[in-house]
């Protein structure tokens, strides 16, 4: 499953193909509320088809009609605006006002737009520079934190992984958590050294490595901007990696497993050289409350929890399953997750 950005990039990059006109649209700033942040892409082919979303429907209306009452005559990038008046609001469906300004780029193959998608494919995050005048474009490596900045008459956009998510363990539950985490922008890695996991693991654009996952957690010198999750429910691969991982700097760590499982784990890595601070930091039992029941949305949940501690939600809006499960008159839902889990 492919992000948004990444479903942009290769239709735009098939229409060019093809032999088709096609432009990239880029959210470039918003002001008073929005339906998409900045950075948000879509593209537009000649024939009116589109992929992705700059507003909630509107204005690709508005797009696509001018497409095809005019086709595309743009010979080089354009900034435009929808929302200035309170007439346009309504028209194009803003809330509260709001206005958009976006990037509208022609696309040729000067556009980079194949060699873009080769580093994307070797998981590079890259920053794409785009001159408003001349249309030249130049690709370069991008950092960590970067993000989309306009400054004159350069527009700079970035693109690949922003993230990363170490995934401990290859059984289902890690299956559809990676599908949905790399259409998040993930970068995502799946470590287990057991075999007869790995053989059945097929899932493109994932990183299986064969290795002992506390030996992977060092190797890969987490940062503010990765994310561990163990779902092996075995201690001598889940316990190593979450003691190096809560000495991390990663923004989350997770462990799947019951309240009373996780209750012996937190004893066990106490008695390792994990403090009671790192290990507050730990999630267990892993995920918001949302009454999962199936491996799909197991790792919803899981990914929920994830965002919301990703996007600094206060902890006092979120319902965890430890909270849910520990409540007066337990659901039987919440009793059948549990079970599930242990």
């Amino acid at each position: 499953m492919d992000s948004i950005d990444l479903e942009v990039l290769k239709s735009s990059a098939a229409w060019l193909a093809a032999g088709h006109r096609c432009e990239l649209v880029t959210v470039t700033k918003t002001w008073g509320s929005s339906p998409r942040p900045v950075g948000a892409t879509l593209a537009i082919c000649d024939d009116g088809r589109v992929v992705g979303s700059v507003s909630g429907g509107c204005i690709e209306d508005d797009l696509i009609d001018r497409v095809r009452r005019h086709g595309i005559r743009r010979s080089a990038p354009e900034l435009v605006s929808y929302g200035i008046t309170a007439d346009e609001a309504q028209r194009f469906g803003l809330p509260c006002g709001g206005t958009i300004e976006l990037a509208i780029e022609p696309l040729t193959p000067r556009s980079a737009v194949a060699e873009l998608l080769q580093r994307l494919e070797r998981h590079e995050l890259v920053a794409r520079r785009l001159d408003l005048d001349s249309g030249a474009v130049t690709l370069a490596p991008a950092g960590p934190g970067a993000a989309l900045q306009l400054d004159g008459r350069l527009l700079t956009t970035v693109h690949g992984p922003r993230w990363r998510l170490l995934i401990i363990g290859a059984g289902q539950l890690s299956r559809f958590l990676a599908q949905i985490a790399m259409a998040m922008d993930y970068h995502v890695v799946v470590c287990d050294p057991r075999e007869e996991y790995r053989s059945g693991w097929q899932l493109p654009g994932v990183e299986l490595v064969h290795a002992m996952p506390d030996d992977l957690v060092l190797a890969l010198r987490l940062d503010r901007r990765s994310a561990v999750v163990a779902l092996t429910h075995d201690p001598k691969l889940d316990d190593l990696a979450l003691m190096e991982a809560l000495k991390s700097d990663a923004f989350y760590v997770g462990a799947i497993g019951s309240r009373l499982n996780n209750g012996k784990r937190r004893e066990r890595l106490l008695q390792f050289d994990v403090s009671a601070e790192q290990l507050a930091r730990l999630h267990a039992p892993i995920g918001l409350y949302i009454g999962s029941k199936t491996p799909a949305e197991i790792a919803i949940s899981i990914l929920a929890e994830m965002t919301a501690v990703k996007n600094a939600v206060p902890a006092a809006l979120q319902i965890g399953h430890a909270a849910a499960l520990a409540a007066p008159g337990e659901t039987p839902c919440a009793r059948a997750f549990t079970e599930r889990i242990e």
